[in-house]
């Protein structure tokens, strides 16, 4: 890691440290943790299933569908504790170096809150799913080893900005869906509530580290653009967790993973999934026009 490289970092945060310790609360103490969860309530949003949308979702019985809403809400918890964990290590390595320092302030309350949603998101999943999901393998990232050290630090944060923005779509969904137990509604709700600052954070810094990188060599620019869009993708392809079918019960879960992907009603829902992530990314110069 070569942070002392790249120039220091300047933005305006007064506005976001300011809603971060007006709006604090004690995860520890506000959810009301259920001995246990009503039978036949989904745990995710129905149309936000894997298999929303297609035959394969008609075809299940509605004991199987309310199972795979249950194991995809403990995938997707997973994905965010596995998600908070590598960022939680990214920015603990980097909070007081001297690039970062004139938002280290902002980063400490970054670094409890998100350790703060990890713990909730456990204690969903271990008391109600009595497990996680294993991490996925990860992106290879042979493809910008190569670049400077700007450009590397520029997608260490996209990639806390594409992972924040992907789960906070289905956050504020789930947070004022009905259907859902009141223990599900309110983990998303608030998670939903911090994530709307770690995202505005995550953009200002984005496109600091942007301009950075432009200045430095434009040319790397379509390199990050292309990385970026193969991220996307592979954040998506994490929603959809062979395992998660298996244990709903759904026989042949890689060839259904496949079919469900390749989809035309799913590919539609990425790009709903990735709409305003990507109308960010094609603003600030790095759209996947570049890539064509």
């Amino acid at each position: 890691m070569a942070v002392r490289e790249v120039e220091p970092v300047v933005l305006d945060l007064n506005r976001l440290e300011n809603l971060a310790e007006s709006g604090y609360y004690n995860p520890y103490s506000m959810f009301e943790w259920p001995e246990s969860i009503e039978p036949g309530l989904p745990w995710m949003s129905e149309s936000l299933t894997t298999l929303a949308g297609t035959e394969m979702w008609d075809e299940l019985s509605r004991e199987q569908q309310i199972a795979l809403t249950r194991y995809e809400a403990i995938n997707f918890f997973s994905l965010n504790i596995h998600g908070i964990r590598e960022l939680l290590n990214e920015v603990v390595m980097r909070i007081h170096e001297r690039t970062y320092a004139g938002v280290s302030e902002f980063l400490h309350h970054f670094i409890g809150e998100e350790n703060e949603h990890m713990w909730f998101f456990a204690q969903f999943c271990l008391r109600y799913g009595g497990r996680l999901y294993p991490a996925q393998p990860a992106l290879k990232a042979d493809s910008v080893e190569h670049l400077s050290p700007v450009a590397r630090e520029l997608i260490v944060f996209a990639r806390i900005l594409i992972f924040e923005e992907i789960v906070d779509y289905y956050n504020a969904h789930m947070a004022s869906d009905q259907s859902l137990p009141v223990i599900a509604r309110e983990i998303n709700r608030v998670h939903h509530q911090d994530e709307s600052r770690h995202v505005a954070f995550g953009r200002m810094i984005f496109t600091s580290l942007l301009a950075q990188v432009a200045k430095r060599d434009a040319a790397e620019v379509p390199v990050v653009a292309a990385y970026l869009e193969n991220y996307l993708q592979y954040s998506i392809s994490t929603l959809y967790n062979p395992a998660a079918y298996r244990d709903a019960g759904i026989p042949d879960a890689l060839a259904l993973r496949r079919r469900a992907m390749e989809h035309p009603a799913r590919i539609e829902a990425h790009e709903q999934v990735l709409k305003r992530t990507r109308k960010f990314l094609s603003k600030a110069g790095v759209g996947r026009e570049l890539v064509k």
